[in-house]
């Protein structure tokens, strides 16, 4: 008996494998795990279990709940072949949020474990689930028949605001997907993606490898006598013993940055520096130059841009953009730049000065801008790190940040302390309303670094969104928020510096855009289907509550006195924040800058370089400079011709921010009206 031709395409896609015998043939089923319960990570309609959680569990979990969506993406496909939908959401939307929601929470699961446990899940065995759940969760937006009956639901009058956002978001991933092309171009399509995946893995391994290879060796003590212990940490061989060398300096992008703020040596800042900006260029190592990788993705961007019909990767980039146009992403740009030059300018003379009545001779260049801005923030501000610390123990920071969203936004948060957790440190908070007797939403915070968590260093933090919320299937929103905050110690609470703050702030600021929605779908329930220029306006509006006196009294305390922190340090505070704010603004607008005329230009990238960066900085351009051969942000990550959002972001933060001072900080009752709106 012959096998169909469709029978074998069928087959084919849907990885089942067809081997003929004497009788006909064999169907091989792929592998589904046989001993996982229905639910196997438990309760994702409640609160998971995550103590329980394991990496066979987790493996099993992902395999289970993506074959299962898979199989409910093909069942609606062949359902709409033989009868086209009268009802999208019935027939098509609600039963992939029904069969998509356990995929996302237990994708979600997985990688808090994999922040907070590397031992039990290390990034082979992630990379692999990750990438598992993400293949698995895009097929509805590169299906044909779903793509289809969306696009023929979005004129329908009928729809709910909420409805046509959830329908225009398939219409848009699908049409972005090469949907509704013909054969020969769809085909293309698929190929030019597969290229730029390939360029792009090529890319980031180059720079991997370049920064890996470069080590500086310190033996000196007087060069690293002022360093933070906690960068010394990071470049001696045992941690526990920071102050006995020798010292590796890496191009590790937290070890760079400070060693440039800290090491009093030009020659030896010099040395560093040409090896970071040179990394993955001709300049360095031949057989790891990026040059032509570059090229190669901006030509393929812009040929993938072509077949979609647009003019430029950049012009297709803002379809999934607030800003709409890259014309008024250049507006903006030009508009903040007038601004910040002539400041740039002013703070660079200043920092020279401040450089010569304290020994320096020559004209500072990039490499000695960190050390001597650090030495001047220090004599204009002298507030020192560990006086602010013993302002800010981190119980008293939460009890005022729970007590300014009670104000802000009418949440009453509060720890359940009957549960489980995957570690001692870990707390879990349920957030209420004033009208419900349920919970809305709840999060985990694991807080302090440990050896086990994916990175030790202190200024990392993230906001994993583990569940949306969804009428639907009947779910409330879940996070875990996990920070590498030192831990406590000498019988005294962890104490967090201001950057920590500012952390903190934003990433809870980032979850409540997640916790706090009242969507219905889950499909646009949260962060999910947020224009990316708007997706850090609530991380960053949370942050300038930093600055106002009456939330510093909330969350400050003196971790012996119990006094807040004065008005005048808060003060040098304000004053510190825009410190040397022209040039970083300068810095900013250039790499946003540079990124789009990457994507939107076709001149080779080092002629795209020595036109913007007159216009941006006043440093001269080092002829060796190939800073883009390593700007793994916008090339191999999410971030091309994007990255401009986190300015716009921060500008609509502010706007947001400007409306609570039109009313008055002190007007508490304008201020929730406000928050609640």
């Amino acid at each position: 008996m012959a096998l169909s031709f469709i029978g074998r395409i069928i087959c084919a896609r849907r990885n089942i494998l067809i081997t003929p015998c004497r009788s006909g043939y064999i169907v091989l089923l792929p592998e589904v795990p046989t001993d996982v319960p229905d639910d196997p990570l438990l309760k994702t309609q409640g609160i998971p279990e995550i103590s329980s959680l394991s990496t066979e569990k987790c493996s099993s979990a992902v395999r289970k709940y993506a074959l299962d969506f898979e199989s409910a993406v093909w069942k609606i496909e062949d359902q709409l072949k033989e009868n086209p939908t009268q009802n999208v959401f019935a027939d098509v939307l609600d039963p992939l949020e029904k069969h998509g929601a356990p995929l996302d929470t237990t994708w979600g699961l997985v990688k808090t474990l994999y922040l907070t446990n590397k031992d039990l899940m290390p990034v082979r065995v992630y990379v692999n689930i990750h990438n598992k759940a993400r293949q698995s969760r895009a097929l509805k937006f590169s299906s044909e028949p779903i793509y289809t009956a969306c696009k023929e639901a979005s004129v329908n009058n009928d729809l709910t605001e909420e409805q046509k956002r959830v329908v225009g978001k398939y219409t848009l991933e699908g049409r972005l997907n090469g949907l509704g092309l013909d054969s020969a171009r769809r085909l293309k399509l698929q190929q030019t993606l597969k290229q730029i995946t390939q360029e792009k893995t090529k890319f980031k391994s180059k720079v991997e490898v370049a920064t890996k290879n470069f080590q500086h060796k310190i033996e000196d003590h007087s060069i690293v006598r002022d360093f933070p212990e906690d960068v010394l940490r990071m470049m001696v061989s045992h941690s526990s013993q920071p102050n006995q060398g020798p010292w590796k300096v890496t191009l590790n992008t937290h070890v760079y940055s400070k060693f440039l703020e800290y090491c009093p040596d030009r020659d030896m800042r010099w040395n560093v520096w040409q090896a970071y900006t040179r990394r993955a260029s001709k300049y360095a190592d031949p057989n790891l130059e990026n040059s032509t990788h570059l090229e190669e993705l901006r030509y393929l961007r812009r040929y993938q841009a072509s077949l979609l019909g647009f003019e430029s990767f950049a012009a297709m980039s803002m379809e999934t953009k607030m800003a709409g146009s890259v014309e008024k992403v250049k507006t903006m740009i030009t508009s903040l730049l007038a601004r910040a030059r002539p400041t740039q300018d002013r703070e660079i003379f200043e920092l020279q000065e401040f450089a010569i009545s304290r020994g320096f001779q020559g004209s500072i260049q990039l490499w000695d801008l960190p050390y001597w801005r650090r030495k001047q923030h220090t004599s204009l501000f002298g507030v020192s790190e560990d006086q602010i610390r013993k302002y800010f123990p981190l119980p008293r920071v939460l009890t005022g940040l729970f007590m300014l969203c009670e104000q802000l936004f009418g949440v009453h948060i509060q720890e359940r302390k009957s549960l489980h957790m995957w570690h001692p440190d870990v707390q879990y908070f349920d957030i209420l309303e004033p009208d419900t007797t349920q919970p809305v939403a709840g999060f985990y915070f694991d807080p302090y670094t440990r050896e086990e968590k994916l990175n030790t260093y202190q200024d990392a933090g993230w906001m994993v969104a583990l569940r949306g919320r969804s009428s639907l299937v009947n779910t409330t929103p879940l996070a875990s928020l996990v920070f590498n905050f030192p831990r406590p110690y000498g019988g005294q609470p962890a104490l967090l510096s201001f950057s920590e703050l500012h952390l903190l702030f934003q990433k809870f600021g980032h979850a409540l855009q997640h916790l706090l929605t009242r969507t219905s779908y889950m499909e646009v329930s949260g962060l999910s289907n947020v224009e990316w220029d708007a997706v850090e306006v609530c991380s960053n509006f949370m942050s300038h509550w930093l600055y106002d006196p009456s939330t510093i009294d909330l969350i400050s305390a003196h971790v012996e006195t119990g006094e807040p922190l004065p008005s005048s340090m808060l003060q040098q505070l304000c004053l510190a924040q825009r410190h040397m704010t022209g040039y970083e603004l300068c810095r900013e607008l250039y790499l946003a800058s540079l990124d789009l005329e990457l994507h939107s230009s076709k001149d080779f990238w080092l002629d795209l370089v020595r036109k913007l960066w007159p216009q941006y900085f006043a440093f001269p351009l080092d002829s060796k400079d190939s800073h883009p051969c390593s700007f793994t942000a916008i090339i191999c990550e999410e971030w091309g011709a994007a990255y401009y959002c986190h300015l716009w972001a921060r500008i609509v933060a502010a706007d947001v921010f400007s409306t609570f001072l039109e009313a008055g900080l002190s007007n508490k009752e304008d201020l929730h009206m406000i928050g609640r709106r």
